[in-house]
């Protein structure tokens, strides 16, 4: 699956303009996480068919665990223009981290907190993307 989607969206992306590494084009960086994913493919697909390979079984289907990530996707959607990025992406990360059998406040908070600063220095101050920060009922 990870090969078939990878050389999918890298033949698709084909279609765009490239670019070079310092000025890319809109079919750079999809065309390389496609070959990334189909190489990460075929090394998932390598190592399954060893003689060393654990045999592993799927447990049964968890619509709970569906629920709170596809849930959390969507509270991020429609609370971005509401309550600002910052709130939005911290709810987002709480409310995906509770889908893990593993959940603890401490690691879900300093998560939520490492992806706002990381989003703010990456997407705002990095390349220039408009968002609202802070809830619109603020004022900004």
């Amino acid at each position: 699956m990870f090969i078939a989607l990878g050389i999918g969206f890298a033949v698709q992306a084909t279609q765009y303009t490239m670019g070079t590494a310092a000025r890319m084009g809109p079919g750079y960086f999809p065309f390389w996480l496609g070959i990334v994913l189909s190489l990460m493919g075929a090394l998932v697909l390598l190592t399954s068919l060893a003689k060393t390979a654990a045999e592993t079984t799927v447990s049964r289907f968890d619509f709970r665990i569906l629920l709170l990530v596809i849930g959390s996707v969507l509270v991020y959607a429609f609370a971005l223009r509401f309550l600002g990025l910052y709130i939005s992406i911290f709810l987002l990360v709480i409310i995906s981290s509770l889908a893990s059998h593993e959940f603890n406040w401490k690691v879900a908070v300093a998560n939520g907190l490492f992806l706002v600063t990381f989003s703010y220095v990456a997407f705002i101050r990095g390349l220039g993307l408009i968002f609202p920060l802070w809830p619109s009922f603020l004022g900004n």
